[in-house]
């Protein structure tokens, strides 16, 4: 047996045994959550059928407290944390992550359940794999259809004539490093879209220059999720304007005002720069560079699914490429707003966005609108091939299977990762971490910025969801801090820079699980490389929260991040040439 298999098995063992003790510690304990029938308001509202009036009536359920008996002992305390704990120990340890997902996800069961055999098989089932593919239908759909448009693109030769085309005027890797930063960059409207739009992009670019998979990985990764953080019109933005409550900012206005103090997703993209500049790696990464130098850019090849197949025709050009891509971009923005209610009506039958794009965008639902878009460009691609004659209609058909196939790993993955954060929320993790940051306000509230975006950090990475921990985090923030205080700004900052910073780092994190996709790399290697990296970053962030919370000045705290960050760079790199 091999030793990594000896270390899981150990762990796992002392995992369940502290969690039985815990069971047994926390036995006969009663604890409380809001009522499932009242959502915590104590009334319900019944509508009158024939007038439409509505009459509230006290909830039968928890009498009209808001509070009912939680069906595990573990629940709002920090067992709620462990499952995914464990799965992220498992996968760092064994490198496998399918298997580490899924004990996570039956140990989340077992606690919710008290330890009851056919409680927990039901809650896995129902509540974990059942809901999470029900729940994410809209963006495997939507990852179905990328994987169809590669298939495509690559048949008809346009990837090939791309990277033909990059190996004369893209000359260096920093060249195609930075223009796969530049690309992540503009693709600022899903993070979903940006991983798979730049890894199929970039992927011939970066191959031909000998940048290995994972540091494409992190390239994506890096820019993906951090640029939909400081971007307006996006997804993310949406997102948290429908967290905020206030009553002087408007969700977007908080938004923006909050992005100057994002120092994770600034701050990141001065990393990407000046490393790629600066022309060397370290950690893990140092290692798939050397590697890729010698020849072998894509590393391990476990849970990978390759095409390898040649392209059917030589008569591909640039444009085959960026036609696909620019349809997509412009379809994948306009059912966005479609469904947002941009021309009228939106999903729900309400017409309150009509004409407003920047009120659609925050009114949509990526699940629908992305899927929604994605039929409407691949519908348009495979015809325009078809009349460009690249490609023959049999061999259209045959991407079809070819491209559900290249997305079956990913879609494991964000189904056992979804199921186990639904396994995170049925123990109230969310509650055990509100109550740390009500604690923690009372008497360290110049330091709270820094807190919070170290809970923030934590809590994203342990669930691997940055809109969940923001949707958790930002209402408190909104009430600890006054809204006549410069600190809310940084506060909001905080929870958002957190949220990004855990979900970058984190493996059970969708975003992660869509730039190993998009960059076709091992994910257990992406998230091992590519660690070392965003923990510089967060710890420089952090110094910034501490000197904000004391100094809430953007022209002071962010140029001294950013000397913070190109002179650790310098150190590290005078660190290596030492060691070498």
């Amino acid at each position: 047996m091999k030793r990594s298999s000896i270390i899981a098995l150990i762990v796992v063992f002392v995992i369940i045994a502290a969690v039985i003790v815990g069971a047994v510690t926390t036995n006969g304990a009663v604890r409380m959550q809001d009522c499932s029938e009242c959502e915590g308001a104590g009334v319900v509202a019944v509508a009158d059928y024939e007038t439409g009036d509505e009459t509230e009536y006290t909830c039968s359920t928890c009498g009209g407290s808001g509070q009912e008996e939680a069906g595990s002992s573990m629940y709002g305390t920090f067992w709620a944390l462990v499952p995914p704990i464990v799965a992220i120990a498992l996968a760092l340890i064994t490198k496998e992550v399918y298997s580490s997902l899924f004990v996570g996800v039956v140990l989340g069961g077992l606690m919710y359940t008290n330890f009851n055999f056919a409680g927990t098989v039901d809650a896995v089932v129902t509540d974990g794999l059942m809901a999470s593919i029900a729940d994410g239908a809209g963006i495997f759909a939507f990852l179905v259809i990328l994987g169809i448009i590669v298939a495509l693109v690559n048949r008809a030769g346009g990837s090939q004539a791309f990277g033909r085309w990059a190996a004369t005027h893209v000359k260096t890797k920093i060249g195609a490093a930075l223009a796969t930063f530049a690309l992540g960059v503009l693709i600022f409207i899903d993070d979903y879209f940006n991983c798979l739009t730049v890894g199929s992009v970039m992927r011939p670019v970066t191959d031909a220059k000998k940048i290995s998979r994972v540091k494409l990985a992190y390239l994506i990764d890096a820019t993906a999720a951090p640029v939909c953080m400081i971007a307006p019109i996006s997804s993310w933005a949406a997102a948290v304007s429908g967290c905020v409550e206030s009553e002087t900012y408007s969700g977007l206005e908080l938004f923006i005002k909050a992005i100057p103090f994002n120092f994770y997703s600034l701050l990141t993209f001065v990393f990407i720069i000046a490393i790629s500049i600066m022309g060397f790696d370290y950690g893990k990464m140092a290692g798939f560079e050397f590697k890729a130098v010698q020849g072998d850019v894509i590393g391990n090849t476990d849970d990978i699914a390759i095409n390898d197949e040649a392209p059917v025709t030589d008569r591909g050009r640039v444009f085959d490429l960026i036609f696909p891509v620019i349809v997509l971009i412009i379809s994948s923005v306009f059912g966005l707003i479609h469904v947002g209610g941009f021309f009228g009506v939106d999903a729900w039958g309400g017409t309150e966005c009509a004409g407003d794009f920047i009120a659609a965008f925050g009114n949509t639902d990526a699940y629908i609108g992305l899927p929604w878009g994605g039929i409407i460009s691949l519908i348009i691609i495979v015809v325009y091939m078809l009349l460009r004659r690249v490609i023959s209609f049999k061999d259209a058909m045959k991407c079809v299977p070819q491209g559900f196939i290249a997305m079956v790993p990913p879609i494991l993955i964000l189904t056992l990762a979804t199921s186990l954060k639904n396994m995170t929320g049925l123990l109230g993790a969310k509650f055990f971490v509100a109550g740390i940051m009500s604690s923690a306000a009372a008497g360290l509230f110049s330091f709270l910025p820094a807190i919070i975006f170290v809970v923030a950090c934590f809590l994203s990475f342990a669930t691997g969801t940055s809109w969940g921990t923001f949707g958790i985090l930002i209402p408190i923030v909104t009430s600890i801090f006054p809204e006549t205080s410069p600190l809310l700004f940084v506060g909001v900052s905080a929870c958002l820079a957190g949220a990004v910073c855990g979900d970058h780092c984190s493996p059970i994190s969708d975003t992660t699980i869509m730039a190993s996709a998009g960059a076709q790399c091992n994910h257990v290697d992406h998230v091992a490389t590519q660690l070392p990296y965003a923990i510089t970053v967060a710890a420089i962030s952090f110094v910034c929260f501490v000197i904000s919370g004391f100094l809430p000045n953007i022209w002071v705290v962010l140029p001294l991040g950013i000397v913070l960050t190109i002179g650790t760079l310098f150190v590290i790199k005078k660190l290596q040439k030492s060691k070498a």
